[in-house]
């Protein structure tokens, strides 16, 4: 039975608050779409930036439930994951699959009132595809190291689903795209590192990371190639996108250097500061490039 205690449960073990990594390259893509044709009318722009808000969140939440309830098995055996909220009792599959469906379902709802208020019906038409490409993650670790790029495309899509819903013609804009794929190599990038904590785990329960499949050794230098090509990626959203000036720059130069620090920290202290590898250091990262790029967008007006 779905209750307030069995939610706040659930809420607290997928962490909503790391909505924060792929928030605000939405709300930079919608920026990027809206401030396109000129400067949009604020009055509406605000209200899409709302609804894209109340997506980003409701999609995430699905998205983590999808998680939690397809890798319970695989929680359970891990010591690092054991106390998750479904294997340890918490909360039952039923509740979290109640709760997703109620996710998924206002979702579902918020995007069509894009449809309503300005006759932009794409979102709601693509809101179960989103869904569906956002709850399979879990299946692609059970077959293919490759499910660290699968992750780091469902979120590289948030730049471009925010784009769809502000301004569907603008969607094609290369620096869309070339952001969404920073955002992809970005996160693949961190992902593998995040998978350092599991190696023997993931290889006695034949999870195919990039740690537990190639090693240590080679996880680190394909996080690290990941992770310059997600530098090179954003350089060039800055180079094509002529509105992006000297706060984006010095944004991206920010985060290369956090990128090579975080890879320095995990050298010297492996695992034991993931909090700060991990979390920390990378929703600076989207933080940082979210506020630049807006800011840099409205100044260019």
């Amino acid at each position: 039975m779905l209750t307030m205690a069995s939610i706040t449960a659930l809420l607290r073990d997928i962490k909503i608050s790391h909505t924060i990594f792929a928030m605000p390259f939405a709300i930079l893509g919608g920026f990027m779409a809206a401030t396109s044709g000129g400067s949009p009318e604020w009055s509406e722009f605000g209200l899409q930036i709302v609804l894209i808000v109340i997506c980003m969140v409701f999609a995430r939440t699905v998205a983590m439930l999808a998680n939690r309830i397809l890798d319970a098995d695989i929680d359970s055996v891990n010591p690092r994951t054991a106390a998750r909220t479904i294997p340890s009792g918490e909360a039952t599959p039923r509740t979290a699959k109640i709760f997703l469906v109620v996710c998924a379902t206002l979702f579902i709802a918020t995007t069509t009132c894009f449809g309503f208020i300005w006759n932009n019906w794409l979102p709601l038409v693509l809101s179960i595809p989103v869904l569906v490409w956002l709850s399979t993650y879990p299946l692609f670790k059970r077959f293919t190291w490759m499910c660290h790029l699968y992750l780091g495309a469902t979120l590289a899509m948030s730049p471009i689903a925010a784009a769809i819903a502000v301004h569907p013609s603008f969607v094609w804009l290369p620096q869309l795209w070339l952001l969404g794929a920073m955002v992809m190599f970005w996160v693949a990038g961190f992902d593998i590192i995040y998978g350092l904590q599991d190696v023997e785990t993931d290889r006695k329960n034949n999870i195919y990371s990039v740690p537990a499949t190639l090693g240590v050794g080679a996880a680190m230098w394909i996080s690290k190639l990941l992770h310059l090509l997600s530098v090179v990626f954003l350089f060039g959203v800055y180079a094509i996108d002529p509105r992006l000036g000297g706060f984006f720059l010095f944004a991206l130069i920010v985060v290369a250097a956090l990128l090579v620090y975080e890879h320095m920290t995990v050298k010297r202290w492996g695992t034991t500061k993931m909090a700060m590898t991990f979390f920390t250091l990378n929703g600076v990262v989207s933080c940082l490039l979210g506020v630049a790029g807006i800011v840099d967008l409205l100044t260019s007006q």
